[in-house]
């Protein structure tokens, strides 16, 4: 009904002309006046928590959809504390997107509110890092578009991500190692492609090791013959550090990409640009030919 009262004062303050040149230009006027109140809206509002999250639902939802990410850039996702305001946003916003047992905060917010939010993780499923596999991620994209009513505009997203996956299959087929020694459990997914992650500590990154667990890391890393450990980028790296010069080994980023740094952002780098980036990590720590 809101969409059809600029409508309605357009008709009602519409006045015939005498001249067919002057009616011409008034009434191409009129219509411009009346649709620019609503040109600029947004059909959709969507509140996602973190950037893969909001990424993929910026690639299917196109025109007339507002994605917001809770978590602005440079900013650990697992530490994130919302304000009064960011409530009030997913209480309003028309999908929220989340991943269960990412970020409980966020979780006890929408349980707080009549907020529509889907969880993409779904059941019996421990790593929540589902956007390092371009399959699962695609997957997840459908979903999002499905629910935003746009079906068709996951495809092309849908197909970039096939790519993405068949460079994976194709650079990691032939390496004289398979396992990845990574600072936290987010990487379980690329056992999709032959490899097995070694991690220092859990799925959340906080998380500090006891001298045991770091003394079974460190055993495991020497039987597995691992040249490099690796750390992320919005983590500190000393766990990675202790562990590579324990073993004699390097350290390298391999990025979870659960969010951008700022020095990310303005050097426009997106999902596809650091997972290839993790790939050429991942081929030359592995012996990849």
């Amino acid at each position: 009904m809101k969409k059809m009262i600029p409508i309605l004062i357009c008709m009602l303050t519409w006045k015939p002309l005498k001249t067919r040149t002057v009616l011409t230009l008034t009434l191409a006027a009129v219509l411009s006046g009346c649709g620019g109140s609503d040109s600029g809206s947004s059909d959709r509002t969507v509140v996602a928590a973190f950037y893969p999250l909001a990424f993929a639902a910026e690639q299917v939802g196109g025109a007339g959809t507002d994605v917001r990410n809770l978590t602005p850039p440079g900013v650990e996702p697992h530490d994130l504390e919302l304000s009064g305001g960011d409530v009030r946003t997913i209480a309003d916003a028309d999908l929220v997107l989340y991943v269960h047992g990412f970020q409980p905060s966020l979780e006890d917010a929408i349980d707080s509110t009549s907020a529509h939010a889907i969880d993409l993780l779904g059941a019996a499923v421990t790593d929540p890092h589902l956007w390092l596999d371009p399959v699962r991620y695609a997957s997840s994209a459908r979903r999002i578009a499905k629910e935003l009513g746009r079906g068709a505009g996951a495809e092309s997203f849908v197909a970039k991500l096939r790519v993405l996956d068949g460079e994976f299959r194709q650079g990691l087929s032939h390496c004289e190692r398979n396992e990845i020694v990574t600072s936290h459990a987010a990487f379980s997914y690329l056992a999709r492609y032959g490899l097995r992650q070694v991690a220092i500590t859990g799925v959340t990154p906080e998380a500090e090791p006891t001298p045991r667990d770091l003394e079974d890391v460190v055993r495991q890393v020497r039987a597995a013959g691992a040249t490099t450990v690796f750390f992320e980028t919005l983590v500190s790296p000393r766990l990675a550090e202790t562990v590579a010069r324990e073993v004699g080994a390097k350290t390298a980023v391999l990025n979870p990409i659960e969010g951008l740094t700022p020095e990310e952002v303005t050097a426009g780098e997106d999902y596809f640009s650091i997972m290839r980036e993790n790939l050429a990590a991942l081929r030359k720590a592995l012996g990849c030919r």
